[in-house]
C-alpha cells in the first residue's frame, strides 16, 4: 500500500473499530435483531469507506498519500475540488497565516475532502438500494421494511449534505478573513460536531455538558496529533540509522519506534471510537426535531 507510518496506524485503529462493530452486529444476528439488515449494510458502507480511504478498494487514485501534515511548505495531494483548491490557494497567499496556523487549515481541508468523499459512497450506496427497490413488482411487508431503510438513509444523507455545507462556510469565512482568536474549538472534526450539537434538540443544560465533553475530546486529539508527529520523526530517523550499521542505535531506535507506533495506535482508536459515540448522540437529537 505504499502507506506512512501515521496512515498505517489510522488503519490500524479504523480496522480495529471495524472488527469491535462486526462482532457486535454477529451477536445481534444470533439473537435475530437486525431483521432488516440495516446494521450489516451500515457495516459494508463503513469497510467500503476505509478500503476507499486507504486504497484499498482497487482504483489507483483513491489512495491518499500522506497528508497530515505540510512538509516544506507544500501539500502533497490535491483536493478534488476547484471550490476548495481555489480557497487553499487564497488562503496560502494571503499572508494572514502562520506556518502553524497554515497546518491546521490544511487539515480542515482535508477533513472535508473526507465528508465529502464520505457523503458520495453512501449516495451511491443509497441509488443502488433505490433500483433494486423500484424493481420489485409485488409489494410486501419485507419491503416495507426496506423503504423505512431508505428513509433513513435519506436522513443521513441529509444530515451530512448539511455538515459539508456548514463546512465550506467555515472554510470560506476563515480562508478570506484568518482565524478567529475568540474562537472555542480548534480541531475541524469538533467544531463540525459543536455546530451539530447547537442545531439538535438539546437543553440549556445538556448542552453546556456537551462542550465540556468536546474540551476535552479536542484535548485527546491534539495528543493525538502530537504522537503522530512523533511517530513520523522517529520513522525518519529510523530510516537513516539503518543506513549506518549502527545496531545498538538501530536496536534502540526500533524500540522507540514500536512504543511511538503503538501509542499512536491506541490513541487513534480511543478518538474515532469517541468520535462515533459523539456523532451518534448529535444525530440522536437531530432526529428528535424532524419529529
Amino acid at each position: 500500500l505504499h502507506l506512512s507510518a501515521v496512515k498505517l496506524a489510522e488503519l490500524h485503529s479504523d480496522l480495529k473499530i471495524q472488527e469491535k462493530d462486526e462482532l457486535s452486529w454477529k451477536k445481534l444476528k444470533a439473537e435475530g435483531l437486525d431483521e432488516d439488515g440495516e446494521k450489516e449494510a451500515k457495516l459494508r458502507r463503513n469497510l467500503n469507506v476505509i478500503m476507499t480511504k486507504y486504497g484499498m478498494n482497487g482504483k489507483k487514485d483513491s489512495q491518499l498519500l500522506d497528508t497530515n501534515y505540510i512538509k516544506d511548505g507544500t501539500e502533497s495531494d490535491t483536493l478534488d475540488d476547484p471550490r476548495l483548491e481555489k480557497l487553499w490557494s487564497k488562503a496560502k497567499t494571503s499572508g494572514k497565516f502562520s506556518d502553524e496556523e497554515l497546518d491546521k487549515l490544511w487539515r480542515e481541508f482535508k477533513h472535508h475532502k473526507e465528508k465529502i468523499r464520505e457523503y458520495n459512497i453512501l449516495l451511491e450506496t443509497v441509488s443502488r438500494t433505490e433500483d433494486i427497490h423500484k424493481n420489485v413488482i409485488n409489494p410486501s411487508e419485507e419491503n416495507l421494511v426496506k423503504e423505512e431503510i431508505l428513509h433513513n438513509k435519506h436522513r443521513e444523507l441529509k444530515e451530512k449534505l448539511r455538515s459539508i455545507n456548514q463546512g465550506f462556510e467555515r472554510l470560506r469565512k476563515v480562508s478570506h478573513q484568518g482565524y478567529d482568536t475568540t474562537s472555542e474549538f480548534e480541531e475541524p472534526r469538533v467544531i463540525d460536531l459543536w455546530d451539530m450539537a447547537k442545531s439538535a434538540n438539546f437543553t440549556e443544560k445538556e448542552l453546556e455538558s456537551f462542550r465540556e465533553e468536546l474540551k476535552h475530546f479536542e484535548a485527546k486529539i491534539e495528543k493525538h496529533h502530537h504522537y503522530q508527529k512523533q511517530l513520523e520523526i522517529s520513522h525518519e530517523k529510523l530510516k537513516h540509522v539503518e543506513g549506518t550499521g549502527d545496531k545498538d542505535h538501530l536496536n534502540r531506535n526500533k524500540e522507540k519506534y514500536a512504543m511511538l507506533q503503538e501509542k499512536t495506535k491506541e490513541l487513534g482508536y480511543k478518538v474515532k471510537k469517541h468520535l462515533q459515540d459523539l456523532s451518534s448522540r448529535i444525530s440522536q437529537g437531530l432526529q428528535h426535531n424532524e419529529l
